[in-house]
């Protein structure tokens, strides 16, 4: 791996946009994302036009996002709670207790990578064998990888070792390195840098060799030619599932180095360009927002995002993204990190601000989710059934391993 300079965790004292309002950006804009791409997750550019035209804002009636930003949620109050004392026991101690073992029914979220570990943590596999399944390459922790980048802001080598940690109990592989390449960007964006070196900073902390590292370097050549060079650059032409980390990161980073930046044009274009719609919009959110800050973002598009509903994570109900901003960087209480209880929640029309993290220390809270549009839509049922009281079982086989980029069409 290359290495990297530790970018100043303050933007500079002539920077307009201060940490709190990038903090902000970053994970509002990765909800924002993630809401204006739901819509078109898996679909091709030519789908997208012919059902909308160029798709130019929210197109739902409700706007609404996906698991993206209630695992967000979850990756944020968890480092909340640990900060750099992380460790995979605490990361595995939260799958558990707020997502496996509860008895709110079955779990409703995400995708196969998330699954795949529920499955195996539900039949006693620690990790790091719990991310050994066949969808250990998904984008599932480049998703929720923000938040590690926002807590390290100008340190992109330890946020990517956070993300790194986050996803030992989901992710192996090129779907370790796309985590990390989210929270490096991030992280150096946090601190003020421009695009290229948010760009040099996600490249500097996976292998030079990965496939990750290739095809960021693809879409990095082709951004300049805009969204249908980024695609053809990067997209795996042939594979039915459209949540291969290297692809989707790599489209989210092309997405927004065409875009130089700039918030409303990275996010649309990452939509526009299809396939994981709602993951590589959000992230090419979270990379916007953290560059341009809060108020780069469309009043109108913020608006729509209130407190999640927890549709696929109930324990994130009625937790706000600005919440959990706010909580990353003024801290947790001293003391906290002697287990991972349940989350609280947040109570109705409750500051999105410093005293969430009174919250955190007190602990779980039954409360009605807040008002305003929540930031996912119906329930995501995936039909995965309880969890059963099975004892540990076997080494599950390694993930399949998919195919080589191929051409493709639009």
């Amino acid at each position: 791996m290359a290495s990297t300079a530790c970018i100043p965790p303050v933007p500079a004292p002539q920077d307009s946009v201060g940490l709190r309002e990038r903090a902000r950006g970053a994970l509002l804009g990765l909800a924002v994302g993630d809401a204006l791409g739901a819509p078109a997750e898996n679909m091709k550019p030519s789908q997208i036009r012919a059902r909308w035209g160029r798709i130019t804002g929210y197109v739902a009636d409700r706007p609404a996002g996906t698991d993206d930003t209630e695992y967000a949620i979850f990756s944020g109050l968890l480092l909340a709670r640990y900060g750099s004392a992380l460790t995979p026991v605490h990361v595995e101690t939260a799958w558990h207790e707020w997502i496996a073992d509860r008895e709110e029914g079955p779990f409703r979220g995400a995708g196969f990578s998330e699954r795949g570990t529920l499955e195996n943590l539900r039949r006693g596999l620690a990790a790091p064998i719990s991310a050994q399944h066949r969808h250990a390459w998904s984008d599932g922790l480049a998703m929720r990888a923000a938040p590690h980048g926002v807590f390290a802001a100008g340190r992109p080598a330890e946020a990517a070792r956070l993300a790194a940690i986050d996803g030992s109990v989901s992710h192996e592989g090129e779907g370790i390195y796309g985590g990390q390449a989210v929270a490096a960007g991030v992280a150096a964006a946090m601190a003020g840098a421009p695009p290229v070196a948010v760009v040099a900073s996600a490249l500097a902390v996976v292998p030079d060799d990965s496939w990750t590292a290739r095809s960021l370097r693809r879409a990095m050549t082709a951004a300049h030619r805009g969204e249908r060079a980024v695609r053809s650059a990067v997209v795996v032409g042939g594979y039915p599932w459209t949540d291969l980390a290297p692809e989707a990161v790599a489209l989210a980073f092309g997405a927004y180095a065409a875009a130089d930046g700039d918030f409303t044009d990275a996010v649309l274009t990452a939509v526009n360009m299809g396939r994981d719609a709602d993951t590589t919009a959000a992230v090419a959110g979270a990379l916007a927002g953290a560059t341009r800050g809060v108020h780069a973002i469309p009043a109108d598009w913020s608006a729509a995002i209130g407190p999640a509903r927890g549709s696929c994570l109930p324990t994130m109900a009625g937790h706000h993204v600005l919440e959990v901003a706010d909580l990353l960087i003024h801290g947790t209480p001293p003391g906290d990190t002697d287990g991972a209880s349940p989350p609280p929640r947040a109570p109705r029309g409750a500051e999105h601000g410093p005293h969430a993290a009174e919250r955190v220390r007190r602990g779980p809270e039954r409360v009605t989710p807040g008002t305003g549009a929540a930031t996912h839509s119906a329930p995501c049922d995936t039909g995965l059934p309880p969890r059963e009281p099975t004892p540990p079982g076997t080494r599950r086989p390694h993930r399949d391993t998919p195919p080589p980029p191929a051409e493709v069409g639009t």
